[in-house]
Protein backbone atom coordinates (compact mmCIF):
# COMPACT_ATOMS: atom_id res chain seq x y z
CA UNK A 1 0.00 0.00 0.00
CA UNK A 2 1.36 3.63 -1.05
CA UNK A 3 2.49 5.91 1.46
CA UNK A 4 0.35 9.20 1.23
CA UNK A 5 2.22 12.49 1.60
CA UNK A 6 2.22 16.18 1.05
CA UNK A 7 4.51 17.90 -1.75
CA UNK A 8 6.65 20.96 -0.81
CA UNK A 9 5.16 24.24 -2.55
CA UNK A 10 5.74 22.95 -6.36
CA UNK A 11 8.46 25.92 -7.86
CA UNK A 12 6.31 27.12 -10.19
CA UNK A 13 3.48 27.99 -7.32
CA UNK A 14 6.12 29.91 -5.96
CA UNK A 15 6.26 32.05 -9.64
CA UNK A 16 2.87 32.50 -10.12
CA UNK A 17 2.30 33.87 -6.96
CA UNK A 18 -0.23 31.14 -5.69
CA UNK A 19 1.85 30.29 -2.45
CA UNK A 20 1.02 33.09 -0.80
CA UNK A 21 -2.27 31.34 -0.74
CA UNK A 22 -3.12 29.20 2.75
CA UNK A 23 -2.13 25.60 1.81
CA UNK A 24 -5.19 22.82 2.69
CA UNK A 25 -4.11 21.15 6.25
CA UNK A 26 -3.54 17.45 5.82
CA UNK A 27 -4.47 15.35 8.95
CA UNK A 28 -3.68 12.14 10.14
CA UNK A 29 -6.95 11.17 11.86
CA UNK A 30 -6.11 7.29 12.42
CA UNK A 31 -9.40 5.71 13.59
CA UNK A 32 -10.87 9.33 15.14
CA UNK A 33 -13.39 10.39 12.55
CA UNK A 34 -15.39 13.25 12.22
CA UNK A 35 -15.58 14.13 15.87
CA UNK A 36 -11.72 14.22 15.95
CA UNK A 37 -11.34 16.54 12.54
CA UNK A 38 -14.04 18.83 14.62
CA UNK A 39 -11.58 18.97 17.53
CA UNK A 40 -8.42 19.73 14.93
CA UNK A 41 -9.79 22.44 13.65
CA UNK A 42 -13.07 23.47 15.03
CA UNK A 43 -12.13 27.39 13.99
CA UNK A 44 -13.16 26.55 10.27
CA UNK A 45 -16.30 24.02 11.09
CA UNK A 46 -17.24 27.38 13.05
CA UNK A 47 -17.37 29.57 9.82
CA UNK A 48 -18.72 26.82 7.77
CA UNK A 49 -21.88 26.66 10.07
CA UNK A 50 -22.26 30.40 10.68
CA UNK A 51 -22.11 30.61 6.67
CA UNK A 52 -24.72 27.65 6.35
CA UNK A 53 -27.20 29.30 8.93
CA UNK A 54 -27.21 32.43 6.84
CA UNK A 55 -29.01 30.33 4.54
CA UNK A 56 -31.77 29.60 7.05
CA UNK A 57 -34.00 32.27 8.63
CA UNK A 58 -34.63 32.93 12.32
CA UNK A 59 -35.64 29.59 14.57
CA UNK A 60 -35.74 27.52 11.04
CA UNK A 61 -32.25 26.28 12.14
CA UNK A 62 -33.21 24.39 14.95
CA UNK A 63 -36.25 22.98 13.24
CA UNK A 64 -34.51 21.97 10.35
CA UNK A 65 -31.87 20.09 12.95
CA UNK A 66 -35.07 18.25 14.48
CA UNK A 67 -36.48 17.62 11.22
CA UNK A 68 -33.07 16.24 9.73
CA UNK A 69 -32.18 13.82 12.99
CA UNK A 70 -35.70 12.04 12.82
CA UNK A 71 -34.67 11.44 9.40
CA UNK A 72 -31.51 10.49 9.62
CA UNK A 73 -32.90 7.93 12.75
CA UNK A 74 -35.30 6.57 10.44
CA UNK A 75 -32.30 6.04 7.91
CA UNK A 76 -30.36 3.55 9.61
CA UNK A 77 -27.24 6.05 8.85
CA UNK A 78 -24.85 4.47 11.78
CA UNK A 79 -23.37 7.87 11.53
CA UNK A 80 -26.27 9.93 13.46
CA UNK A 81 -24.73 9.32 17.36
CA UNK A 82 -21.17 11.14 15.74
CA UNK A 83 -23.50 13.96 13.91
CA UNK A 84 -25.21 14.63 17.37
CA UNK A 85 -21.85 14.49 19.10
CA UNK A 86 -20.23 17.39 16.68
CA UNK A 87 -23.53 19.62 17.58
CA UNK A 88 -23.11 19.21 21.29
CA UNK A 89 -19.77 20.35 20.67
CA UNK A 90 -20.47 23.06 18.33
CA UNK A 91 -22.99 24.40 21.04
CA UNK A 92 -25.28 26.04 17.71
CA UNK A 93 -28.37 24.95 15.55
CA UNK A 94 -27.77 23.76 12.35
CA UNK A 95 -24.79 20.94 12.30
CA UNK A 96 -27.78 18.19 12.05
CA UNK A 97 -29.09 20.23 9.11
CA UNK A 98 -26.40 20.95 7.01
CA UNK A 99 -25.36 16.98 7.40
CA UNK A 100 -28.64 16.53 5.56
CA UNK A 101 -28.20 18.89 2.79
CA UNK A 102 -27.50 17.72 -0.68
CA UNK A 103 -27.66 20.93 -2.93
CA UNK A 104 -24.64 20.70 -4.77
CA UNK A 105 -23.66 19.84 -8.59
CA UNK A 106 -20.63 18.12 -9.94
CA UNK A 107 -18.66 17.26 -12.80
CA UNK A 108 -16.86 14.13 -12.95
CA UNK A 109 -14.61 12.16 -15.17
CA UNK A 110 -13.39 8.30 -14.80
CA UNK A 111 -10.65 7.43 -17.10
CA UNK A 112 -7.28 5.57 -17.94
CA UNK A 113 -4.35 7.27 -16.94
CA UNK A 114 -1.73 8.00 -19.69
CA UNK A 115 1.65 6.94 -19.78
CA UNK A 116 0.83 5.17 -16.54
CA UNK A 117 -1.02 1.48 -14.83
CA UNK A 118 -4.71 2.22 -13.69
CA UNK A 119 -7.26 4.85 -13.76
CA UNK A 120 -8.17 8.50 -12.59
CA UNK A 121 -10.63 10.62 -11.18
CA UNK A 122 -11.05 13.90 -12.58
CA UNK A 123 -13.58 16.23 -10.51
CA UNK A 124 -14.97 19.50 -9.34
CA UNK A 125 -17.21 20.41 -6.54
CA UNK A 126 -19.29 23.18 -7.10
CA UNK A 127 -21.72 24.70 -4.42
CA UNK A 128 -22.56 28.33 -3.64
CA UNK A 129 -21.66 28.12 0.18
CA UNK A 130 -18.56 30.37 1.05
CA UNK A 131 -16.05 28.81 2.50
CA UNK A 132 -15.94 25.29 1.31
CA UNK A 133 -13.03 26.00 -0.97
CA UNK A 134 -11.09 27.94 1.96
CA UNK A 135 -11.44 25.29 4.60
CA UNK A 136 -11.59 22.15 2.37
CA UNK A 137 -9.22 19.87 4.61
CA UNK A 138 -7.58 16.36 3.28
CA UNK A 139 -8.14 13.53 6.21
CA UNK A 140 -6.24 10.66 6.41
CA UNK A 141 -8.58 7.79 7.88
CA UNK A 142 -7.79 4.25 8.77
CA UNK A 143 -10.31 1.87 8.28
CA UNK A 144 -10.69 -1.81 8.03
CA UNK A 145 -10.62 -2.42 4.77
CA UNK A 146 -7.46 -0.08 4.33
CA UNK A 147 -6.39 3.58 4.90
CA UNK A 148 -7.69 6.50 2.34
CA UNK A 149 -8.11 10.29 2.17
CA UNK A 150 -11.08 11.96 2.49
CA UNK A 151 -11.82 15.65 0.99
CA UNK A 152 -13.90 17.10 3.63
CA UNK A 153 -14.73 19.75 6.32
CA UNK A 154 -14.81 19.94 10.05
CA UNK A 155 -18.38 18.81 10.61
CA UNK A 156 -19.12 17.24 8.04
CA UNK A 157 -19.60 12.95 8.89
CA UNK A 158 -20.27 11.44 5.29
CA UNK A 159 -18.03 11.18 2.18
CA UNK A 160 -18.35 13.27 -1.11
CA UNK A 161 -14.94 12.62 -3.26
CA UNK A 162 -11.57 10.59 -1.73
CA UNK A 163 -9.05 8.29 -2.55
CA UNK A 164 -8.02 4.80 -0.84
CA UNK A 165 -4.75 4.29 -2.83
CA UNK A 166 -4.52 0.79 -4.30
CA UNK A 167 -8.14 0.21 -3.89
CA UNK A 168 -10.28 3.18 -5.54
CA UNK A 169 -11.25 6.71 -5.89
CA UNK A 170 -14.92 8.09 -5.68
CA UNK A 171 -17.01 10.49 -5.43
CA UNK A 172 -20.96 11.61 -6.00
CA UNK A 173 -22.56 13.98 -8.17
CA UNK A 174 -25.79 15.16 -7.32
CA UNK A 175 -28.71 13.76 -9.67
CA UNK A 176 -31.09 15.87 -11.35
CA UNK A 177 -34.18 17.43 -9.47
CA UNK A 178 -37.65 14.71 -10.11
CA UNK A 179 -40.02 16.38 -12.06
CA UNK A 180 -43.81 16.49 -10.46
CA UNK A 181 -45.21 18.92 -13.04
CA UNK A 182 -45.52 21.54 -10.32
CA UNK A 183 -42.85 23.27 -11.12
CA UNK A 184 -39.48 24.39 -9.80
CA UNK A 185 -40.46 25.53 -6.21
CA UNK A 186 -43.37 22.78 -5.52
CA UNK A 187 -41.37 19.70 -7.38
CA UNK A 188 -38.39 20.70 -4.48
CA UNK A 189 -40.33 20.59 -1.57
CA UNK A 190 -42.37 17.29 -3.10
CA UNK A 191 -39.42 15.70 -3.43
CA UNK A 192 -38.23 16.90 0.13
CA UNK A 193 -41.06 15.03 1.79
CA UNK A 194 -40.87 12.31 0.01
CA UNK A 195 -36.99 12.09 1.19
CA UNK A 196 -37.77 12.56 5.04
CA UNK A 197 -40.22 9.58 4.62
CA UNK A 198 -37.82 7.02 2.84
CA UNK A 199 -35.33 5.25 5.73
CA UNK A 200 -32.59 4.48 3.41
CA UNK A 201 -29.01 6.17 3.76
CA UNK A 202 -28.24 9.50 2.13
CA UNK A 203 -25.82 9.00 -0.41
CA UNK A 204 -22.63 10.29 1.11
CA UNK A 205 -23.14 8.21 4.42
CA UNK A 206 -23.06 4.95 1.79
CA UNK A 207 -19.96 6.60 0.27
CA UNK A 208 -18.52 6.98 3.66
CA UNK A 209 -19.09 3.11 4.25
CA UNK A 210 -17.71 1.97 0.90
CA UNK A 211 -14.36 4.00 1.47
CA UNK A 212 -14.29 2.28 5.08
CA UNK A 213 -15.18 -1.30 4.08
CA UNK A 214 -14.93 -2.13 0.51
CA UNK A 215 -10.81 -4.04 -0.17
CA UNK A 216 -11.39 -3.12 -3.89
CA UNK A 217 -12.96 -2.03 -6.82
CA UNK A 218 -15.43 -4.66 -7.42
CA UNK A 219 -16.80 -4.46 -3.77
CA UNK A 220 -17.54 -0.72 -3.86
CA UNK A 221 -19.15 -0.84 -7.09
CA UNK A 222 -21.37 -3.62 -6.04
CA UNK A 223 -22.13 -1.61 -2.68
CA UNK A 224 -22.72 1.37 -4.69
CA UNK A 225 -25.31 -0.25 -7.43
CA UNK A 226 -27.49 -2.45 -4.36
CA UNK A 227 -27.35 -0.47 -1.49
CA UNK A 228 -30.59 0.94 -0.96
CA UNK A 229 -30.42 4.77 -0.98
CA UNK A 230 -32.85 7.95 -0.10
CA UNK A 231 -32.08 10.21 -2.90
CA UNK A 232 -31.20 10.07 -6.60
CA UNK A 233 -27.51 10.39 -6.90
CA UNK A 234 -24.59 10.01 -9.66
CA UNK A 235 -21.48 8.06 -8.60
CA UNK A 236 -18.07 7.54 -10.15
CA UNK A 237 -15.71 4.84 -9.42
CA UNK A 238 -11.99 3.95 -11.00
CA UNK A 239 -10.08 1.30 -10.00
CA UNK A 240 -5.97 0.67 -9.94
CA UNK A 241 -6.67 -2.06 -12.32
CA UNK A 242 -7.76 -2.15 -16.78
CA UNK A 243 -11.06 -1.33 -17.40
CA UNK A 244 -12.07 -0.37 -13.63
CA UNK A 245 -13.90 2.82 -14.48
CA UNK A 246 -17.45 3.56 -14.25
CA UNK A 247 -20.34 5.88 -13.33
CA UNK A 248 -23.21 4.47 -11.49
CA UNK A 249 -26.89 6.45 -11.89
CA UNK A 250 -28.70 5.32 -8.97
CA UNK A 251 -32.62 6.39 -8.58
CA UNK A 252 -33.81 7.02 -5.04
CA UNK A 253 -35.11 3.18 -3.81
CA UNK A 254 -37.43 1.56 -1.44
CA UNK A 255 -35.60 -1.41 1.39
CA UNK A 256 -35.84 -4.37 0.04
CA UNK A 257 -34.65 -3.82 -3.76
CA UNK A 258 -31.30 -3.38 -5.39
CA UNK A 259 -29.90 -2.05 -8.00
CA UNK A 260 -28.63 -3.89 -11.45
CA UNK A 261 -25.64 -5.66 -12.79
CA UNK A 262 -23.21 -3.84 -15.44
CA UNK A 263 -24.76 -2.01 -18.46
CA UNK A 264 -28.52 -1.99 -18.09
CA UNK A 265 -30.99 0.50 -16.36
CA UNK A 266 -34.07 -1.11 -14.68
CA UNK A 267 -35.41 2.22 -12.76
CA UNK A 268 -33.15 1.82 -10.20
CA UNK A 269 -29.71 1.90 -11.30
CA UNK A 270 -27.36 2.71 -14.61
CA UNK A 271 -24.17 1.34 -14.99
CA UNK A 272 -21.77 3.73 -17.88
CA UNK A 273 -18.82 2.03 -17.87
CA UNK A 274 -15.45 4.20 -18.01
CA UNK A 275 -13.68 6.14 -19.60
CA UNK A 276 -17.21 8.35 -18.93
CA UNK A 277 -18.32 11.42 -17.87
CA UNK A 278 -20.57 12.97 -15.63
CA UNK A 279 -22.55 16.16 -14.56
CA UNK A 280 -25.70 16.62 -12.73
CA UNK A 281 -28.65 15.33 -15.36
CA UNK A 282 -29.24 11.66 -16.47
CA UNK A 283 -27.50 10.11 -19.51
CA UNK A 284 -29.04 6.33 -19.28
CA UNK A 285 -32.14 6.33 -16.64
CA UNK A 286 -35.01 6.85 -18.69
CA UNK A 287 -36.18 10.42 -16.88
CA UNK A 288 -36.61 13.46 -18.05
CA UNK A 289 -35.59 15.06 -15.12
CA UNK A 290 -34.25 18.88 -14.04
CA UNK A 291 -30.60 19.40 -14.22
CA UNK A 292 -28.42 20.77 -11.55
CA UNK A 293 -26.68 23.64 -11.31
CA UNK A 294 -25.83 26.01 -14.33
CA UNK A 295 -25.23 24.40 -17.95
CA UNK A 296 -25.03 20.84 -17.17
CA UNK A 297 -24.88 19.61 -20.40
CA UNK A 298 -22.14 22.11 -21.66
CA UNK A 299 -20.13 21.18 -18.45
CA UNK A 300 -20.40 17.13 -19.59
CA UNK A 301 -19.73 17.80 -23.10
CA UNK A 302 -16.58 20.12 -22.26
CA UNK A 303 -15.44 16.73 -19.59
CA UNK A 304 -16.08 14.31 -22.50
CA UNK A 305 -14.12 15.81 -24.84
CA UNK A 306 -10.96 15.60 -22.66
CA UNK A 307 -12.10 12.15 -21.67
CA UNK A 308 -8.36 10.45 -22.68
CA UNK A 309 -7.01 13.32 -23.29
CA UNK A 310 -3.23 14.71 -22.40
CA UNK A 311 -1.74 13.41 -18.73
CA UNK A 312 -2.53 16.61 -16.46
CA UNK A 313 1.06 17.69 -15.88
CA UNK A 314 3.02 17.65 -12.83
CA UNK A 315 0.62 15.20 -11.10
CA UNK A 316 3.65 12.95 -10.76
CA UNK A 317 5.82 15.19 -9.92
CA UNK A 318 3.84 17.44 -8.08
CA UNK A 319 4.11 20.41 -10.25
CA UNK A 320 1.98 23.10 -11.07
CA UNK A 321 1.73 25.76 -13.61
CA UNK A 322 0.12 28.52 -11.88
CA UNK A 323 -3.76 30.56 -13.66
CA UNK A 324 -3.88 30.81 -17.39
CA UNK A 325 -7.83 31.40 -18.74
CA UNK A 326 -8.61 28.52 -16.66
CA UNK A 327 -5.26 26.43 -15.01
CA UNK A 328 -2.45 24.73 -16.15
CA UNK A 329 -0.51 21.84 -14.84
CA UNK A 330 -2.29 19.49 -13.43
CA UNK A 331 -5.65 21.30 -13.41
CA UNK A 332 -5.33 22.34 -17.12
CA UNK A 333 -8.76 20.53 -17.74
CA UNK A 334 -10.24 23.21 -15.25
CA UNK A 335 -11.84 25.83 -17.64
CA UNK A 336 -15.35 27.62 -17.86
CA UNK A 337 -18.24 26.17 -17.82
CA UNK A 338 -16.33 23.06 -15.33
CA UNK A 339 -14.47 26.02 -13.84
CA UNK A 340 -17.56 28.82 -12.52
CA UNK A 341 -18.07 30.97 -9.73
CA UNK A 342 -19.29 28.54 -7.40
CA UNK A 343 -16.48 25.87 -7.97
CA UNK A 344 -15.25 24.73 -4.94
CA UNK A 345 -12.87 21.87 -4.77
CA UNK A 346 -10.95 20.44 -8.36
CA UNK A 347 -9.02 17.11 -7.77
CA UNK A 348 -6.97 14.86 -9.91
CA UNK A 349 -6.88 11.02 -7.85
CA UNK A 350 -5.26 7.87 -8.99
CA UNK A 351 -5.70 4.98 -7.43
CA UNK A 352 -3.12 2.87 -8.47
CA UNK A 353 0.24 5.77 -7.52
CA UNK A 354 -2.04 6.77 -4.92
CA UNK A 355 -1.41 10.08 -6.62
CA UNK A 356 -3.50 12.85 -5.43
CA UNK A 357 -3.84 16.85 -6.84
CA UNK A 358 -6.41 18.87 -5.01
CA UNK A 359 -7.59 22.78 -4.56
CA UNK A 360 -9.99 24.68 -3.08
CA UNK A 361 -11.65 27.80 -4.79
CA UNK A 362 -14.11 30.46 -4.12
CA UNK A 363 -16.38 32.89 -6.45
CA UNK A 364 -13.37 35.01 -6.99
CA UNK A 365 -10.93 31.94 -7.77
CA UNK A 366 -8.24 30.21 -5.97
CA UNK A 367 -8.45 29.89 -2.73
CA UNK A 368 -5.74 27.32 -1.52
CA UNK A 369 -2.44 26.03 -2.65
CA UNK A 370 -2.59 23.44 -4.69
CA UNK A 371 -1.72 20.31 -2.43
CA UNK A 372 -0.31 17.08 -3.95
CA UNK A 373 -0.50 13.99 -2.03
CA UNK A 374 1.59 10.96 -3.08
CA UNK A 375 4.16 8.24 -2.53
CA UNK A 376 7.70 8.60 -1.20
CA UNK A 377 7.70 11.51 1.25
CA UNK A 378 6.26 12.32 4.99
CA UNK A 379 3.40 14.03 5.45
CA UNK A 380 3.44 17.44 6.84
CA UNK A 381 2.33 18.04 10.46
CA UNK A 382 -0.92 18.92 11.12
CA UNK A 383 -1.71 22.56 12.03
CA UNK A 384 -1.78 24.07 15.32
CA UNK A 385 -5.41 25.48 15.17
CA UNK A 386 -4.98 27.83 18.01
CA UNK A 387 -7.38 28.34 21.12
CA UNK A 388 -10.80 27.37 20.53
CA UNK A 389 -12.74 30.97 19.45
CA UNK A 390 -15.54 29.81 21.74
CA UNK A 391 -19.42 30.10 21.05
CA UNK A 392 -20.49 30.27 17.67
CA UNK A 393 -20.96 34.36 16.98
CA UNK A 394 -24.45 33.75 15.43
CA UNK A 395 -25.27 33.20 11.58
CA UNK A 396 -23.94 34.93 8.37
CA UNK A 397 -26.69 37.87 7.78
CA UNK A 398 -26.88 36.97 4.31
CA UNK A 399 -30.23 37.19 2.71
CA UNK A 400 -32.19 33.45 2.94
CA UNK A 401 -31.70 32.47 -0.76
CA UNK A 402 -35.09 29.92 -0.16
CA UNK A 403 -35.90 26.66 -1.58
CA UNK A 404 -35.77 28.40 -5.53
CA UNK A 405 -32.35 29.43 -5.37
CA UNK A 406 -30.96 26.40 -3.64
CA UNK A 407 -32.16 23.80 -5.65
CA UNK A 408 -31.07 26.54 -8.86
CA UNK A 409 -28.26 24.00 -8.47
CA UNK A 410 -25.44 26.84 -7.57
CA UNK A 411 -23.74 23.95 -5.62
CA UNK A 412 -23.40 21.35 -7.49
CA UNK A 413 -21.46 18.37 -7.63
Amino acid sequence: MATLTASKTPPAELESGSAALPPIPVLDLGRGGPLALLEAEPARARALLAAGRGHLPGGLARLADRVSAHWLEASGSPYLGEIEAMAARLGAPGTVFLNASYEWACTSAVEPVPGRAGQRLVRTLDWPLAGLGRHLVAARRAAPAGPWIDLTWPGFAGAIQGLAPGRFAAAINQAPMRRHGLGRIPDWALNRVRVWRRPALPPAHLLRRVFETCADYAAARRLLLETPIALPAIFALCGPGPGEACVIEREETAPGTTGTTTGTTTGTAAVIEGPAAAANHWQKVARQDRPRGEDSEGRLALMSRRLGGPEPEGLAEGESGGETGGEAGAFAWLRPPILNPTTRVALVAEPASGALAVRGYEAEGPATQALYLGPGTEPDPPPDPGPDPGPDPGPDPGPDPGPEEAESGRGRA
